[in-house]
């Protein structure tokens, strides 16, 4: 019995050392020289598991009880897994998912199944969603896209995305669909608030600083809290036929290349992101996830993108139910695939039968091979071979720390845009107000916007009200209306509340305004209104902007009470507020700020906070004057008839400040350069103020005449700088041939000589300007 005791523990030696012997094993070989080594290992059955991934059908490998069930792993998943989907919010019904250590639990005994059960312990990737936060309870949740964009700081994105990616990793995620780089031009799509505006300049900055924090120094390993990006959605998402998501983008490639692919260029080429998406909608005549030209000629061959390009859920099965390419799953994920879908998510549909095609000889060997490779390569990248689990009892402090808050309180003081403040009514000065009113149907909510769980603080304007000041103010309340039935992006029916009840709620909230000093109006929309459209169960999108279900006579029922009135405004999109601007003096853009978004928006209130952030898209006076958006074409925008304005109500850019400042003394380094050639731009910008305030310089240029039409103005540079009050700096941008590059009409990308605009200042309408010879 000793000597086979002895044999055995040889044998188990023996097989440990030759495992670490194998190249695919060996950390110190490039993750490149492990994935060619593994591939030949796999057989086909291990290879097409890898092209393959589960959500909803997670249940064939977890319990009742959401807990890994090994002895159904085994039979569902004994040939491994690609990825995994949102691990994190399976806990049970009713449940916003697992608490941090649970989820890090949970993960790391399901990799050890993928480790030690599986042939060649092919490691699982987990996907999570993490638009601005992961989605899921207890996470750290910062303001939306839209309102980070309104910051235009990419020092903040660092800061942000390098906290979220840590507690993504913390609880076993390593792979995030984000971030949404589409250019938004139509502002009824209820993802409006899932982007970064309207400009592919400013996505594009704000993008690639939201990657390298994901991703880290993007070395061929990640770092232990780093995470693999995924652009979406790559075509063109925001721009679709009546501002309907997933309907068709009738754009054209001039276009396409020059606006609304730059972020994704630009998100590749400069941050490496890690794996794209591609968009639901029909592109040139074909969907996207069927758009060879477009996944592979453009992509791969002509940007060189070498990472993994993902289906967005469900939209392989699209090509079959909503396109009507064909009636056959099986043939629309052959589509998919040929057209460079790698991955399928959430499940498999057309992927499911992949087997069979390679049988049929419809999909080769080489091609299922580069597939697979890009796969390994991608989980050898993220460490998963060397260092697959986390560390469980590190998560809960790790997720929705302190410092996490402070990043988030941070991010929501930034995101917040004054629109009007005529004779600097705000801010409010505490020592006179001895009675104050907050009234409307957002200011007892905390609003934190599409994607978004269950954070372990979430704080409304009027709670923070009433805990920083409730002892030495008397505070009043009312709702004045209520929008929605019911205040619940996931749910799927939403109506407008009974408009009855808001007469009466409207007469109370006169009788409350009436006793105050001061009224605050918290009005626009909710989670409910705009939002991700995502099934004809589940709509999102609307034909109008409006302040919707009695808001207009809300705030004419207030005003009409004399009293000093401001509003703040809660939105996804930007909505049409001409009435509310022109009756009350003072308006803040909000958006949707997170956990902390009611602190912030108090301390606005009060001035312990400036607001310093700038509109990254287009306020529309109505529906009707979309599309909106600045860097139109000379053409466009000659005006309406009968003395309906066609400018906008608020421009792309502005944004207001509690001080002011002065520009002064624009000047180039040169009046003249070649095509090849750099000039810098210079401007002295003040703080003509009395207050520590934020500005952010923005560049322009404008191409005089060019031999096809170019935009009026084009950002092309902007910085974001703090100034003391009678505080002067000078800031420059560099001019290079890239910013003035465009595709001609043989669609080259050069540049023409000729004169150029260029433009300086603290809106896309309010700028000085000077001339630029470019020449030979």
């Amino acid at each position: 019995m000793v000597i086979k005791g002895f044999c055995l523990l040889v044998t188990i030696a023996s097989v440990q050392v030759f495992a670490q012997q194998l190249p695919y094993k060996n950390k110190s070989l490039s993750p490149e020289q492990r994935a060619k080594d593994l591939l030949p290992r796999m057989n086909l059955d291990e290879k097409v598991m890898q092209l393959q991934c589960l959500w909803i059908q997670k249940s064939t490998i977890l319990d009742a009880n959401g807990q890994f069930d090994s002895a159904k792993a085994e039979k569902a998943i004994k040939n491994g897994l690609g990825e995994l989907a949102r691990l994190n919010e399976n806990a049970g019904p009713n449940s916003y998912g697992y608490h941090p250590k649970q989820a890090a639990q949970l993960y790391n005994s399901i990799q050890r199944f993928f480790i030690n059960k599986t042939r060649l312990g092919i490691p699982v990737m987990v996907h999570e969603e993490s638009l601005h936060g992961q989605q899921t309870q207890d996470a750290t949740n910062f303001p939306i896209p839209i309102a980070l964009a309104s910051t235009w700081n990419e020092n903040l994105m660092t800061d942000i995305f390098s906290n979220v990616a840590q507690e993504v990793r913390a609880r076993g995620g390593q792979h995030v669909l984000a971030p949404v780089v589409d250019v938004t031009r139509d502002p009824r799509w209820g993802r409006t608030e899932e982007t970064l505006g309207e400009d592919p300049y400013l996505i594009s900055r704000l993008a690639v600083a939201q990657i390298k924090a994901y991703q880290g120094s993007n070395t061929p390993y990640l770092g232990k809290y780093n995470v693999a990006t995924t652009l979406k959605h790559f075509g063109i998402h925001g721009q679709s036929e009546g501002g309907l998501n997933v309907s068709p983008s009738n754009i054209d490639e001039r276009t396409a290349r020059e606006v609304f692919f730059q972020p994704f260029k630009a998100a590749i080429q400069q941050a490496n992101a890690m794996s794209v998406m591609a968009t639901y909608n029909e592109l040139w005549g074909l969907p996207a996830h069927i758009n060879k030209y477009l996944l592979t000629n453009i992509l791969r061959k002509e940007w060189k993108f070498k990472g993994l390009v993902v289906s967005d859920y469900f939209a392989v099965r699209d090509v079959s139910t909503l396109h009507k390419v064909t009636p056959s799953y099986d043939e629309a994920g052959l589509l998919a695939f040929k057209a460079g879908i790698d991955l399928e998510t959430p499940d498999p549909d057309g992927f499911k039968n992949l087997k069979q095609l390679v049988a049929d000889k419809k999909i080769s060997f080489q091609e299922l091979d580069e597939r697979v490779m890009r796969i390994l390569i991608t989980k050898f990248r993220l460490g998963l071979f060397d260092d697959p689990y986390v560390d469980d009892n590190k998560a809960e402090d790790i997720v929705g720390s302190k410092e996490k808050r402070a990043v988030a309180y941070k991010a929501a003081t930034e995101g917040m845009v004054l629109l009007k403040n005529d004779n600097n009514f705000l801010p409010l000065d505490r020592s006179k107000v001895k009675k104050i009113a907050f009234i409307g149907p957002n200011a007892d909510k905390c609003l934190l916007g599409g994607y978004s769980s269950k954070p372990r603080i979430c704080v409304s304007p009027l709670a923070a009200l009433r805990e920083k000041y409730g002892n030495d103010i008397e505070i009043l309340y009312a709702e004045g209306v209520t929008i929605t039935d019911k205040n619940n992006w996931f749910a799927d029916t939403i109506k407008l509340a009974d408009r009855s009840a808001n007469d009466k709620k409207i007469a109370e909230a006169v009788a409350v305004a009436s006793q105050a000093d001061v009224v605050v109006l918290f009005i626009g929309g909710s989670e409910s209104t705009s939002r991700e459209g995502w099934g004809p169960e589940h709509l999102g999108d609307l034909p109008t902007l409006e302040l919707l279900n009695g808001q207009q006579e809300l705030i004419k029922a207030i005003t009409a009470t004399g009293k000093p009135t401001c509003a703040f405004i809660n939105s996804g999109p930007p909505l049409s507020i001409n009435d509310l601007v022109n009756s009350v003096p003072a308006v803040m853009q909000c958006w949707y700020l997170g956990q902390e978004g009611g602190y912030a928006i108090v301390d606005a209130l009060f001035g312990e906070v400036n607001p310093s952030g700038k509109l990254p898209i287009t306020f529309p006076r109505t529906a009707g004057h979309i599309p909106a958006y600045y860097n139109y074409k000379p053409s466009a925008r000659r005006g309406y008839n009968v003395g309906f304005e066609v400018s906008p109500l608020f421009a792309f850019g502005h944004g207001l400040s509690y001080t002011t400042f002065s520009y002064s003394n624009l000047r180039l380094s040169a009046a003249s350069m070649k095509t090849n050639g750099t000039v810098t731009v210079s401007v002295d910008v003040k703080n003509t103020g009395n207050r520590k305030g934020g500005e952010v310089v923005q560049m322009y240029i404008r191409d005089d005449y060019s031999s096809v039409p170019r935009p009026v103005k084009e950002l092309k540079g902007f910085q974001k700088i703090w100034l003391e009050p009678g505080q002067s700096q000078t800031v420059s941008f560099s001019i290079n041939p890239e910013l003035l590059s465009f595709y001609d009409a043989n669609m080259k990308w050069i540049v023409e000589p000729g004169d150029f605009t260029i433009m300086v200042g603290t809106s896309s309408d309010k700028t000085q300007s000077i001339k630029l010879t470019v020449g030979k």
